[in-house]
């Protein structure tokens, strides 16, 4: 079965083959996007059950992280590896293997009895995603041809991703009210489903010989799960009275990071000489990528920052509930999901850098919203038309970075180059945590200084009452503080993808490859795959 080539003007399908296809495709997509959910909102679905968690389990306050960070770490130091997995043994193979893995480590973590037994279990947990999430990327490259089809694959793929984050935030606050434990067990027939019918909707990619790239995929791993390491650390919390985090000179900070540095430099120099890469040096020399991948490893910063700081600010400033909270996010998933849709439909008609850059000022607005918050806004007038607004500018960003990423790929290096483009999402959003939330404590840390000062020099003590509400004031100060560093950061990411891309929406439509007479997106409109 074929999907590599669209049907010649003068051999139409038949209106029932072209229904097939469509359903076929559609069912291939549905399941892709529905590993793809489960993967991204397990990075979010457990952040309101934490307290739940920390009660019934014992966790420390200094170990409460790690339920998060083992996932990340793990995940984002894998995913290279799982990627290039794909290519060598097939993508649909691994795929399955992934999603199975990840499947079996819910149950075990959903069962955990001890702090060691769920931290295990969640880095169990970002190994299957390593391999699913690369992989299910390329699989729309293996399964969808370009133009039309390929273009409102990534649109969905892109919502879920974008949107799954505030789904997690809804589905956590929903499950924890039973018990936490259904964080991780909804996981267990979801994974279980996808692996069963993935042989029936997902075509096989060809396998491609070649060796295993130990030395590459030992340095690569080691490299990113060090960087990641530093930057979680540098992100927590080094002196509980002051809130103050770690600073970038702590040895378990500062260390990992230079590991990481000079472990990537050593791959890099392996990637250049060895006859069988994991990373082969041409997935990122190519500009249209490189500038992709660029852009992918700053807009998740500012994207965590607002889901991180406004989930905060919503719970603890405006006193939300931890499921009405998840709810105030819902907008959010709306409204990416739309103009995912929105950018689909313009990708075959306008090149990508003018939606993306479009995007990526409508994001930035949104974010320059946030920073007009104080201790006296409401959700309907201080969160919700920036929530909209960032929501409609995601949606029209992601989809032509996704689409930009693996263009032009060599099929023997989709799921590679899928891995690259996910590899730089963990990355940069563990660089957002980690320098807005130090942003962030410092915020706090001197708004809180200037506000006792004042009540110091005033003569009189405050009360517990007042030292609360200062509290309050400050950490409004803080998110303050971060949404205006994370606009800067989504702007700089804007002007990259503007001025450095410079694809033309035809050769998105064709792989790169000349069109051959009027075969272009637009005319796809009105065809569909002849056999699937």
């Amino acid at each position: 079965m074929s999907v590599d080539s669209l049907p010649d003007k003068a051999d139409q399908p038949s209106e029932e083959t072209t229904g097939r296809a469509s359903r076929h495709l559609s069912l291939a997509l549905l399941l892709i996007t529905t590993a793809q959910l489960m993967v991204v909102l397990d990075a979010s679905i457990v952040n309101i059950a934490m307290p739940h968690i920390q009660e019934d389990l014992g966790f420390s306050n200094a170990n409460l992280t790690w339920i998060i960070t083992s996932y990340t770490i793990a995940f984002g130091g894998l995913l290279l590896l799982g990627g290039r997995m794909g290519d060598v043994i097939g993508r649909r193979k691994v795929f399955m293997f992934g999603v199975t893995v990840f499947g079996v480590a819910s149950l075990f973590a959903g069962l955990a009895q001890s702090e060691w037994e769920l931290i295990t279990f969640r880095a169990l947990q970002g190994l299957g995603a390593a391999a699913a999430a690369p992989n299910a990327l390329a699989l729309i490259t293996t399964n969808f041809p370009a133009g039309r089809w390929r273009n409102r694959a990534f649109a969905v793929y892109a919502a879920m991703s974008g949107a799954g984050a505030a789904i997690g935030l809804i589905l956590g606050g929903a499950l924890t009210e039973a018990s936490w434990r259904w964080t991780m067990l909804i996981n267990v027939p979801i994974g279980i489903a996808v692996a069963l019918a993935a042989p029936k909707l997902l075509n096989e990619s060809e396998p491609q010989p070649g060796r295993w790239d130990l030395p590459g995929a030992i340095t690569a791993t080691l490299g990113l799960v060090s960087i990641v390491y530093g930057f979680n650390h540098k992100a927590q919390v080094a002196d509980q009275a002051t809130g103050q985090p770690y600073s970038w000179t702590d040895f378990w900070t500062l260390g990992p990071i230079a590991v990481g540095v000079a472990l990537l430099v050593a791959f890099v120099v392996l990637e250049k000489i060895t006859p069988h890469a994991l990373l082969p040096l041409r997935i990122i020399t190519d500009r249209t990528r490189a500038v992709s991948f660029v852009a992918m490893l700053i807009v998740p910063a500012a994207m965590f920052a607002m889901f991180l700081y406004s989930s905060l600010f919503i719970q603890e400033i405006l006193g939300y509930g931890p499921l009405k909270a998840g709810f105030a996010f819902l907008p959010f998933s709306a409204g990416i999901m739309v103009s995912a849709q929105v950018a689909s439909q313009l990708a075959a008609r306008v090149d990508p850098r003018w939606i993306a850059g479009s995007g990526g000022v409508l994001a930035a607005f949104g974010l320059w919203g946030y920073t007009n918050l104080d201790i006296n806004s409401t959700y309907l007038t201080g969160l919700l038309p920036w929530i909209i607004i960032q929501s409609l500018g995601m949606g029209l960003l992601f989809v032509p970075l996704m689409l930009t990423a693996v263009s032009r790929v060599d099929p023997r290096d989709a799921g590679v180059g899928s891995a690259v483009l996910n590899t730089m999402q963990q990355v940069g959003g563990s660089l957002g945590i980690a320098v807005l939330g130090t942003i962030f404590a410092n915020g706090i840390a001197d708004k809180m200084a200037e506000l006792l000062r004042g009540a110091a020099a005033a003569g009189t003590p405050p009360t517990e009452e007042q030292t609360a509400f200062f509290g309050l004031v400050a950490q409004t100060a803080g998110t303050v503080d971060a949404f205006n560093v994370a606009m800067w950061l989504l702007i700089a990411g804007t002007l990259i993808t503007v001025i450095g891309l410079n694809i033309k929406h035809e050769e998105l439509a064709t792989d790169g490859q000349p069109a051959g007479g009027d075969e272009t997106g637009a005319d796809e409109e009105e065809s569909a795959p002849a056999t699937v």
